[in-house]
């Protein structure tokens, strides 16, 4: 299983809720948002996706995603 990380903009409940339904359309893959830390990251494990993926789901739910 690969872990990618993202910095992102998604800073609170509000923003994860609108998250939520594009990321759950992506099969196989658990994630969460670190609203804590200030780069807000993202992680995701995955089996069969790859960033690029990932990234223009965030950007698709109208987030910024830039890998780290």
């Amino acid at each position: 299983m690969k872990t990618y990380k993202f910095k992102t903009n998604i800073n609170c409940g509000s923003c994860i809720k609108a998250v939520t339904p594009h990321m759950n359309k992506l099969e196989g893959i658990t994630w969460e948002v670190d609203t804590d830390n200030p780069d807000k990251i993202l992680e995701v494990k995955t089996e069969n996706l790859d960033a690029a993926d990932i990234k223009s789901t965030v950007e698709r739910a109208g987030f910024k995603a830039e890998q780290v």
